[in-house]
Order: structure tokens, then sequence, then C-alpha cells
């Protein structure tokens, strides 16, 4: 692992980052093959009731797509394999929740007008129907914010939190996921954290000479 306070080159960064995060693209796409009658339809919870149907939260849903380089090209970079690692942890636990248990929802229909319904539908067009429970948006989000997040830069840190914040939430008035989606991806990237430790442990525990 590099030693915090090193320079990462860009291009290793950028490797690790195609590792990761591809991992979960490959699992996400893979699985979002299979139909939509194929899945458990989920039924909303009251608190999704919360939220009405708003496609201008598809920029900050879309910003996810911002979000995501960040962690790998400005996290300190003894923390950018941690983050390839617990994104490949995520993408071996929601492949497995995918394959054994698919979901889907009612999607409501887009009849609202103006370039934010444009690229919702545009966004339709190739985001799967199916593979809503986890959340990876949440997962993933969740992920960067940990390995972005810095005490000795509070105004960074806090800043940074609040777009994780908008992103998760941004699902819910958007309408592509509900709310138990929501806590299945916080668990999911807790889930990841955990057994990314484990490992980390458990290597290093190997390493050392026997007494």
């Amino acid at each position: 692992m590099t030693e915090p306070g090193s320079a990462m080159p860009l291009l290793t960064r950028f490797a690790f980052m195609v590792m990761g995060w591809g991992a979960i693209g490959v699992v996400y796409t893979v699985s979002g093959l299979r139909g939509a009658e194929v899945a458990h339809v989920l039924t909303p919870s009251e608190i999704d009731r919360w939220f009405t149907f708003d496609p201008s939260a598809i920029w900050a849903y879309m910003s996810f797509f911002l979000f995501v380089p960040l962690g790998y090209f400005c996290t300190p970079p003894d923390r950018v394999k941690w983050l390839c690692c617990a994104m490949a942890v995520s993408a071996l636990g929601a492949g497995f929740v995918f394959a054994v248990f698919p979901t889907t929802m009612i999607f409501p229909a887009v009849t609202q007008e103006g370039f934010n319904a444009e690229a919702l539908k545009l966004l339709m067009r190739y985001d799967a129907v199916v593979n809503c429970l986890p959340s990876l948006h949440v997962t993933l989000t969740t992920l960067v914010l940990i390995a972005l997040w810095e005490t000795g830069r509070p105004w960074r840190t806090v800043l940074l939190t609040i777009w994780a914040a908008v992103i998760a939430i941004s699902i819910l008035p958007l309408y592509r996921h509900q709310f138990v989606d929501f806590l299945a991806g916080l668990a999911l990237a807790g889930m990841a954290c955990v057994v990314v430790a484990w490992l980390t442990r458990y290597r290093f525990a190997r390493r050392e000479p026997a007494p």
C-alpha cells in the first residue's frame, strides 16, 4: 500500500477506478439483463410517499458520476486501494442479492415537459428496471465520502457530506429507488467496510513472523 502523503500517479488512480467501479458496472449490467417479470415488485413505504416525483432531481442524481471519480483522484493515496477493494466487495454483495432476490418497482411515466424531463427520459432508456435493492448509488456515494473524509479539512468535509447526502436522497424524488433501497445501500457500504478491514488485518497477520 502507498504510504500516506506520498504521490500516486494519475494513471494508477485511474486503474484502481476502472477495477473498482468497473466491477460494479459489470455486475449491474449483467444482472440487469433479466426481465422485470422475474423480479419482486417493491411496495412504496410511507416515507416514499413523502416525496413528489420531480424530474429536476436528475441533476443531483447524475452528479454521482462526478463524485465517484473525485473520490479516486482526490482521496489521499493510501485510501485509493481501499476504495477500489470496497467497491469490488460491494459488487460481489450486490451481485448476490441481485441473483437471489431481484427487485423492481412501479416507475412513474414522465409526463412533464422541459429539459429536466427530457434528461430523465434519456436516462430511463439505458437504466435497468430491475435490481433496485440495494441502491448502488447510495453504496458507492457512501464509500467515496468515507475515502474523502478528512477531519483536518472540516469545510471540505462538510461540503462533500452535503453533496453526498443530496446524491443519496435524490433517488427518492426521482423515483428510481425506494427508501428500503436507500437503507440496503447503506448496509452494503457498511458490510464492504467491515469485509475490507477484516481482509486487511488477515493479510498483515499472515505477514507477521512467527515468535
